[in-house]
């Protein structure tokens, strides 16, 4: 360990992996270092075995089946087909390293009812989310999207999307606050509502990204990779590799290195210290705990995530019976400031024994007793089988790394999606390298 690096990475979660990829493939000489014995961090598969030890301390039943068919993730996510995350997964050519399988449906709970996510007006006419009137307006809401043009005011309909706010499109169509929910947080994936108050062109965006996402493989605008999320950290590992970065695995890191100016200058681990111009991390490594504070708290918690791990012996209710799908519960419908997430795969996926399905329920915590909160969640799922409940802080970094060259990722948000990790991965390049990162796309992503 006695080299010079241009990066030193801590932690091999997605973010993580995505950078050193990515700064491989931009010629920089990267060490990738993580304190576990496995690649993923946060959003690492555990097989049976290590969940049950992980949660339980104890080990898992024999009816469960083979350790090897389980691949269970500890961060329930979702790869939107057309988003930014697919994006970097074929520009990087990463897929090769991958196979995709679509998730069955997208799914939202409307005053108890949970139903699919309608996302043409052709699917708004035939929803048994809204009543016979609504769903004309919400026809004519989903027309308005598909056909509006920003060079032609023909299609605007008396609106400016750069200027009017969300709120005033909805009024517009006189749009009822249910059918209002699902379309801000079903279809453009909001966490919460503040987004009406706003510019209405962003959630245009958001609608669409969902829209040809949905059309892209017809059943869901999700698709997910065999053997679990754990994949996706080691395909960028390889990325790194192939680029001459270098990995350790089960590697303490006992110290932070900084210089009397404050800035960072290495990384100790036992007796050796390398250096490096700059250091990327999540957060773990930098608590003061972490022998990291250098003196300066570096984090700041900005909430907490829970989520519960299920083991069912049933595909979801009211989900026709999918292999996989995705429901989302909006805030207002359960009185709730943050939407509860609910993400549900199988052994069509690889991640566990056959007639076995994991489902994860995940929100941002609001109260004091935090598994309460996931109650409308896991009141959805049918008799559990099984339960793993954590409670994770959500970390932020306090600077943009920029004066000292440490720059820290973000702890992994309640979202079923990626988009946000695809922001961070972006933001922390644009404070390294103080230039946008540009994508170039090629072919398309196959899922099955």
């Amino acid at each position: 360990m006695d080299e010079e690096y241009d990066v030193i990475v801590l932690g091999t979660g997605l973010t993580e992996c995505i950078l050193s990829g990515l700064l491989s493939v931009d010629g920089q000489k990267v060490l990738h270092i993580d304190r576990n014995d496995y690649y993923g961090a946060e959003s690492a598969s555990l097989n049976l075995t290590q969940l049950y030890k992980k949660f339980k301390n104890a080990e898992p039943p024999k009816e469960l089946g083979r350790d090897r068919d389980y691949a269970i993730d500890l961060i329930p996510k979702f790869i939107i087909a057309s988003g930014e995350l697919t994006k970097i997964l074929v520009h990087t050519d990463v897929t090769r390293y991958l196979e995709f399988k679509q998730i069955a449906g997208s799914y939202v709970q409307r005053d108890r009812t949970v139903a699919k996510v309608p996302s043409t007006e052709m699917e708004a006419v035939r929803s048994n989310l809204m009543g016979l009137f609504e769903k004309r307006r919400a026809k004519n809401f989903f027309q308005y999207i598909q056909n509006w043009r920003e060079d032609d005011p023909a299609t605007h309909q008396g609106l400016d999307m750069n200027v009017d706010s969300m709120q005033e499109v909805y009024d517009k169509f006189g749009l009822e606050a249910g059918t209002q929910d699902f379309i801000g947080h079903a279809m453009a994936l909001y966490l919460e509502d503040s987004y009406k108050n706003k510019p209405a062109r962003a959630t245009y965006d958001r609608i669409i990204l969902y829209t040809s996402s949905m059309a892209r493989y017809g059943k869901s605008p999700y698709i997910y990779p065999l053997y679990g999320l754990g994949e996706l950290p080691q395909a960028f590992a390889r990325l790194s590799a192939i680029y001459g970065g270098t990995y350790m695995l089960d590697k303490s890191v006992d110290e932070i290195v900084y210089g009397e100016d404050g800035k960072f200058v290495g990384v100790r681990s036992g007796e050796e210290t390398v250096k490096a111009k700059r250091v990327i991390g999540d957060p773990s490594y930098f608590q003061p705990s972490a022998g990291a504070e250098g003196g300066k708290v570096r984090t700041v918690e900005e909430g907490k995530v829970v989520r519960a791990i299920c083991l069912l012996k049933h595909p979801i209710p009211n989900t026709d019976n999918s292999d996989s799908a995705q429901i989302i519960i909006p805030q207002n419908q359960v009185g709730r400031k943050n939407d509860i997430y609910i993400a549900e795969v199988s052994s069509a996926h690889n991640v566990c024994a056959k007639d076995i399905y994991v489902a994860i329920v995940s929100t941002i915590v609001e109260t004091s007793t935090p598994e309460l909160e996931l109650k409308p969640g896991l009141d959805l799922l049918g008799p559990i089988y099984e339960k793993f409940v954590t409670v994770a802080p959500l970390y932020t970094p306090t600077s943009d790394g920029r004066d000292d060259n440490v720059f820290i990722t973000r702890s992994f948000d309640a979202t079923s999606h990626f988009e946000t990790v695809v922001d961070d991965v972006k933001d922390v390049w644009r404070r390294i390298k103080s230039e946008e990162l540009v994508l170039k796309p090629k072919e398309e992503v196959q899922a099955e």
